[in-house]
């Protein structure tokens, strides 16, 4: 791997690259009702403060976007305000080993929790989809902590969500992705939380493309399309997370 591509791989984790960011915050949404969305995970790196959001899809297994796996990953539950925060629990993050930086692509990762949690009317798990050919409604939902203007650092300490609606597929791109357009959505600081559509829990956060002036197209990671690895990870956590982490390791030599 040349050192040119390894300091732009960096340089993108932190910021934004012309057009593209990879770190989605909810710009015109409203606030959520205090732990109304009982499954919401706020994500952060113990020791730079980095945050993204995730969701919470069993006991002991959080969904978030691969390109938030940071050194230090604390995960905290049932939260609602973040200056108001619970005892954080670690995790062992198992990215999806094809996951790429550039071009974005894979971006999902499941993270197994320590200590499971504690189901309760605060803390609860969300339905994934369950065929590959799902039909989704175009109504959906997407919610998180992070910024609240798409020029400006301006996070909102409590969770934010706000209505959106799916673009047709063919206009999308990608196969494992679907996307919603215009000035109202995720932007930085929101990565890995969930685009909920129903009930059910039908994207990932991933990236956003700034189309013209007031226009942006946000990207999520389609969850239908990785079914099979994500029951395989949550069956045999244990074996996944070694395999996924040796080809990891061997990009980066």
């Amino acid at each position: 791997m040349s050192i040119l591509w390894l300091i732009a791989t960096l340089l993108l984790l932190h910021s934004c690259a012309p057009g593209v960011c990879m770190h989605h915050g909810i710009v015109g949404g409203k606030d959520s009702i205090p732990h109304s969305r009982p499954y919401m995970v706020y994500i952060r790196d113990s020791v730079t403060r980095k945050p993204c959001g995730g969701f919470l899809v069993r006991e002991n297994f959080v969904m978030t976007a691969a390109h938030c796996n940071y050194n230090h990953l604390m995960v905290y539950l049932g939260v609602s305000n973040t200056h108001h925060l619970p005892v954080g629990v670690a995790v062992h993050p198992i990215p999806h080993p094809k996951f790429s930086m550039s071009p974005p692509g894979h971006d999902i990762m499941l993270l197994k929790l320590e200590t499971p949690a504690a189901l309760n009317k605060t803390v609860k798990t969300i339905a994934l989809p369950k065929t590959e050919n799902e039909e989704i409604s175009k109504n959906c939902m997407v919610m998180g902590w992070g910024q609240q203007d798409y020029d400006k650092m301006s996070p909102s300490w409590v969770l934010k969500e706000v209505n959106v609606t799916l673009l047709d597929s063919k206009n999308c791109g990608t196969i494992d992705t679907i996307c919603t357009e215009g000035y109202y959505g995720p932007s930085v600081g929101d990565s890995g939380g969930p685009l909920v559509c129903g009930d059910v829990v039908q994207g990932i956060v991933s990236y956003y493309i700034h189309e013209s002036k007031n226009i942006y197209r946000s990207r999520y990671t389609h969850i239908a399309h990785y079914l099979p690895w994500i029951h395989q990870v949550m069956k045999n956590p244990n074996q996944l997370q070694h395999e996924t982490w040796k080809g990891k390791l061997d990009k980066l030599i």
